[in-house]
């Protein structure tokens, strides 16, 4: 018999911030090609979106249900201000504000009404920001909680501290409930260290992604590429996380060496404007770009254009970026603190700290042909395995264990 998932997510393309609503979609897509139908509730109501959820999550279904919550906070936001510890994260349901933290708490209210409305048989919240929806839900219901990790405060703190608020909302999500899925392994080793939940209790579900037809690259593309310029691609979120500033030191050494490399910086966030001061400062402002925030097709086009693909994350609890570029068939050079690097390795791997290797490895893809060929076919045969469809099972196999 079918499962009925009342399923939370913070955030849902094409309105979304970062690779959560990638996942959020790729996942939900797939999962409801197995005939589970899905209730999925997002904070904030968008234009273009209920229409194009419901069309992909629902094919050939007559349940067609989204809710929508309306909040102006975005997935990746962090609070700047201290919040007390309590008990009870739930205890302000009619709170109406701008802070991370009251619209987290309407939001859980919210998701307590909704699973009074709705029939279902088993809930699943994504990240921490939906986790208080989905206690909320599994406490007016009774129904299991299934809590999907794909990120830590640990990981979005890059190293520098944690907010006490988001570890505390993190850790009861997890202990409340009856399974926990993280994106990778070593995202299940950080639960297990810093949450203290069992080992028994966490599932790894690694993400996946969807195929499309390669499209013929524009005009201004092939003009790129006919002046025989290499370019080394950076795209994510620019914070911490991410090590962007790691990509510019690298970028810096190697221009010392070559004239004809360019490095790409596709993505927005709090280091934008220090990375563009920074780069001025070396010296290398004309030789590196920054494109802003891409979506489809332009991130296609950027994938094609570029000669390698760098992900230098300090914590990368998977990464989907990687699968992206060799799928648009770009090597990868990818940090050894991601979780992507255990079910890739026809790919380089660097230390995020380690410029000198990472610039090194870099030259030596770009200067031997047969290295980026082999990274190449390679890696793109290993991509095509980590299917959305895959993951989509082992959610369902768990869904049916809880």
């Amino acid at each position: 018999m079918n499962k009925k998932v009342l399923m939370f997510g913070w955030e849902f393309p094409p309105h979304n911030s970062g690779g959560l609503g990638v996942a959020c979609y790729g996942l939900s897509k797939a999962i409801s090609k197995t005939g589970t139908k899905i209730i999925f509730v997002l904070p904030k109501k968008l234009k273009g979106i209920k229409s194009s959820f419901l069309k992909i999550v629902s094919p050939g279904t007559t349940y067609k249900t989204s809710y929508y919550f309306n909040s102006s906070i975005y997935p990746y936001a962090t609070s700047s201000t201290s919040q007390k510890a309590t008990s009870d994260f739930f205890k302000f349901a009619d709170i109406k504000g701008n802070s991370l933290v009251e619209e987290v708490l309407r939001y859980a209210s919210f998701g307590g009404e909704v699973a009074k409305k709705e029939k279902f048989d088993v809930i699943h919240a994504h990240d921490w920001l939906s986790f208080g929806a989905g206690l909320q839900a599994k406490k007016e219901s009774g129904k299991p909680l299934v809590a999907h990790v794909h990120a830590t405060e640990f990981d979005r703190g890059g190293g520098t501290g944690i907010n006490p608020f988001v570890y505390r909302l993190e850790r009861k999500g997890m202990e409340g409930a009856d399974k926990v899925i993280a994106v990778s392994n070593f995202t299940k080793e950080l639960i297990v260290k810093h949450y203290g939940i069992s080992p028994e209790k966490v599932e790894v579900v690694h993400n996946g992604i969807d195929f499309t037809e390669k499209e013929e690259l524009s005009e201004n593309i092939h003009k790129v590429k006919e002046a025989g310029k290499k370019i080394v691609l950076f795209v994510g979120r620019l914070t911490l996380q991410k090590g962007p500033d790691y990509f510019i030191k690298a970028a810096k050494r190697i221009c010392d060496f070559s004239e004809d490399i360019y490095f790409v910086i596709s993505g927005s966030g709090d280091m934008e404007y220090q990375l563009i001061e920074e780069v001025a400062r070396m010296g290398i402002s004309d030789k590196v770009l920054f494109t802003g925030f891409l979506r489809e097709k332009g991130l296609s086009e950027i994938y094609r254009t570029a000669d390698l693909f760098v992900m230098p994350s300090v914590s990368e609890p998977f990464g989907i970026t990687p699968l992206e570029s060799l799928i648009n068939g770009t090597p990868v050079l990818i940090s050894n603190q991601s979780g992507v690097s255990e079910v890739i390795t026809h790919a380089l791997k660097v230390d995020f700290w380690d410029v000198d290797d990472m610039a090194g490895k870099i030259l030596a893809t770009l200067n031997y042909g047969s290295l980026s060929d082999c990274l190449v076919e390679n890696g793109r045969k290993e991509a095509e395995k980590l299917t959305w469809d895959s993951a989509a099972e082992k959610c369902i196999s768990i869904y049916n264990n809880v």
